[in-house]
C-alpha cells in the first residue's frame, strides 16, 4: 500500500519516453530497481513511487490526482486539453518543466503519388489519426473541410489499406513514412517530454520532495545543453575570444607557469560548441582546447 506522504510520479510504461523517463530519473540520484512488468516501483532513498501507466493516462492520473507528478509528451497534453475545453472541464494540473527528449513533430503526411501540394488538397479527403483533437483544431484554423477517421495503433498503414486518404501522427526521424511511402505535407505541433504536476495542494513533506526532484532535474537538463571548454589563450586575444564564445558565464583566467603572453581559460558553455568555434578559436593562437560534457550542475 502506498505511503500517504510519498510523492508519486507517473511514466510511460512503454514507449519511447519509458527509458529516457527513467533514465532522468536515475541521474537525478533516484535509486530504485526495475523488475519485468512492474507497475509501481519504490525509491529506495528517495520517499516516491514511481507508476507505469499508459501514456494517454498520465494527464488524468495527474488531473485527479492520484499521481503527483508526470512525465508525457506535449502532444498528449495538447490533446487531453482540447478535450477538457469541448467538454468543458477544468485541467487540473500545470506544465512546470520541458524536459528536452522525446523530440517529435505532429504531422499530416500522405502518400507521395497523390500529389499533395499544399493544404488545400486536403479538403473533402479522409485523415487517419490518434490525435484527432489536435487534428480537427488544425483543420478548423486552416479551412479545410476533411473527415476524421481515429483509429489507434499503426496510422501510417491506413493508406494503404484503402482506409483514409492521408495520416496524421508523430514523426521522430521520419523513417517510417518514408518506409511506407508518405510525404509530409503540414507539421501541426512540435512535442517533447514535459513534467506536469496536480493542482491538488501538497504536504510540507512532499513539497519538499518536489522541490529536491525539480532542481536535480534542472541540474540535469543544464547540463546536457551545456559544456565544459578549457584551452590556453594569448592575452592580447581574451577580449575577441570572450565575443565568440557561446552562452558562456565569466571565464576562469589563470596564469600560466613559465609564461607571461598566455594564459589558461576555463569556461561553461550553455550553448552547443561547434567546429566553428573551436577553428576560430585556434585562429586566435589559442591551443590545448579541450571540450566536455558536463554531468551535473546547480546554479
Amino acid at each position: 500500500m502506498l505511503t500517504q506522504q510519498k510523492l508519486k510520479i507517473a511514466i510511460q510504461k512503454k514507449g519511447r519516453l519509458n527509458d529516457d523517463s527513467l533514465a532522468l530519473l536515475s541521474r537525478c540520484g533516484i535509486k530504485f530497481h526495475v523488475a519485468s512488468h512492474s507497475l509501481i516501483v519504490r525509491s529506495e532513498n528517495l520517499p516516491l513511487d514511481i507508476l507505469f501507466v499508459r501514456d494517454d493516462d498520465i494527464p488524468t492520473l495527474v488531473m485527479d490526482g492520484i499521481c503527483d507528478l508526470g512525465i508525457v509528451g506535449e502532444n498528449v497534453l495538447l490533446e487531453k486539453e482540447i478535450y477538457q475545453q469541448v467538454n468543458d472541464d477544468k485541467t487540473n494540473f500545470k506544465l512546470i518543466k520541458k524536459l528536452n527528449f522525446g523530440l517529435c513533430r505532429l504531422s499530416i503526411a500522405a502518400p507521395a503519388e497523390n500529389g499533395y501540394d499544399d493544404l488545400t488538397t486536403l479538403d473533402g479527403k479522409r485523415i487517419a489519426t490518434s490525435y484527432p483533437g489536435l487534428l480537427q483544431k488544425f483543420l478548423f484554423d486552416n479551412n479545410i473541410d476533411a473527415e476524421i477517421l481515429t483509429i489507434s495503433g499503426s496510422v501510417e498503414i491506413a493508406p494503404k489499406l484503402g482506409m483514409a486518404d492521408a495520416i496524421c501522427d508523430l514523426v521522430s526521424t521520419g523513417r517510417t513514412l518514408e518506409e511506407n511511402n508518405l510525404t509530409e505535407v503540414a507539421v501541426i505541433t512540435k512535442s517533447q517530454a514535459v513534467l506536469i504536476r496536480s493542482n491538488k495542494e501538497f504536504s510540507q513533506e512532499k513539497l519538499s520532495t518536489v522541490e529536491l526532484l525539480l532542481r536535480r532535474i534542472c541540474g540535469v537538463t543544464t547540463a546536457q545543453e551545456s559544456k565544459y571548454i578549457m584551452f590556453h589563450a594569448p592575452k592580447s586575444a581574451l577580449a575577441v575570444i570572450k565575443n565568440i564564445m557561446p552562452g558562456f558565464e565569466s571565464p576562469t583566467i589563470m596564469n600560466l607557469d613559465g609564461l607571461i603572453d598566455k594564459v589558461a581559460v576555463h569556461v561553461v558553455s550553455s550553448e552547443g560548441v561547434f567546429w566553428s568555434t573551436l577553428e576560430k578559436l585556434k585562429q586566435l593562437g589559442a591551443s590545448s582546447i579541450l571540450v566536455l560534457p558536463i554531468e551535473k550542475m546547480l546554479d
